[in-house]
């Protein structure tokens, strides 16, 4: 098996890297460039588009990857959900070109989302709520990280830094305590293994974005991992391992909500956002995203060990948030004029 995996990962990390390099390309040719403004964290045009190869990689591995491991949540998940994240890439990559609006994007998320969840294997929190509180709060959830993925997409490397953090902590997971027979792990591991050949291009800096059409199917279908997770009977790891983009999206949401402001219109508030602004560089702040994801992954397979919704169990969640708020902070205070980054 291990030959099966380095050959996996290793050929969609090499596939993707050569597909965003041609997409690139065409991107270049085309002019379809995100120029800077005001609430930019980049200083010069880049390519927008990048998910566009590493789409067109990711598609096939999971559905080749869905058929070969016949297990649950069965053979209608297996096709719906990757024609769930062609139908929001499609719509993304209109809205890319042409500002398609926020009505014609969300009702395709709904669909979508929807329909998702009609594939999932069992409720999500396992009897703990009623099986319509329980679709209906997954279907809100999943909606809203969808977008919070798309919104924490703002500096180079970080979505690239959480895509490998979420999916490698899905596929250790997997292989560790679930097993080998069922797509759960395998597809956790190709889509960090496609995260990290379009890492190749987007670290700092960056020679091309994912654009919407990128970020928006990656929280689809990451949403939907962790959903199969959590109803799989692993609730904490599913809401361990994306942790930091959580609390780091819902937080400035609430804050912005708070102070009054158009929170559908663009802005550098996020945490992320403003670490840049206080003087750290891209890439250090997408490595500590990255070292803190992997402090969640541990804390993640350490909450596997635990029987479900115990104490124990959610004392490790509560660990995993004094992490995050860490981290907040750490990239709330502004940086010494004697550090800052050359």
């Amino acid at each position: 098996m291990i030959w099966t995996l380095l050959i996996l990962a290793t050929g969609t990390a090499l596939a993707s890297a050569v597909m965003v390099w041609i997409v690139r390309g065409q991107l270049l040719r085309h002019e379809i460039l995100d120029t800077p403004n005001a609430r930019s964290s980049h200083d010069v045009p880049t390519p927008r588009g990048g998910g566009i190869g590493v789409m067109s990689v990711l598609l096939p591995v999971w559905v080749v990857i869905a058929f070969a491991l016949p297990s649950e949540p069965g053979l209608t998940a297996r096709w719906i959900i990757p024609l769930g994240a062609i139908a929001l890439a499609s719509v993304s990559w209109i809205d890319d070109l042409r500002n398609l609006g926020a009505l014609p994007r969300l009702g395709v998320q709904i669909i979508a989302v929807i329909t998702g969840v009609l594939m999932l294997p069992g409720p999500v929190f396992h009897g703990l709520l009623p099986l319509w509180l329980d679709a209906a709060i997954v279907v809100l959830g999943w909606i809203w990280f969808v977008n919070l993925f798309n919104f924490m997409d703002g500096i180079d490397g970080i979505s690239g830094v959480e895509t490998i953090g979420v999916g490698g902590g899905v596929a250790l997971i997997g292989f560790l305590v679930i097993g080998t027979h069922t797509p759960l792990a395998w597809h956790g591991l190709a889509i960090a293994a496609a995260a990290a050949g379009f890492l190749v291009w987007n670290w700092h800096p960056a020679r091309i974005f994912l654009g919407d059409i990128g970020s928006i199917p990656l929280g689809y279908l990451l949403g939907w991992l962790l959903l199969v997770l959590a109803a799989s009977g692993y609730l904490q790891a599913a809401i361990i391992l994306p942790l930091y983009y959580l609390v780091d999206a819902t937080l400035t949401l609430l804050q912005r909500l708070q102070r009054g402001e158009k929170i559908w219109q663009a802005h550098r508030a996020h945490y992320y956002q403003r670490a840049v602004q206080n003087g750290r560089s891209h890439a250090q702040v997408s490595l500590a995203v990255g070292a803190t994801n992997l402090a969640l992954i541990a804390l993640a397979v350490l909450s596997t060990t635990l029987a479900a919704h115990t104490l124990w169990s959610w004392l490790v969640v509560l660990a995993a948030g004094v992490l995050v708020i860490a981290l907040l902070l750490w990239m709330k205070r502004p940086v010494s004029p004697d550090n800052l980054p050359e």
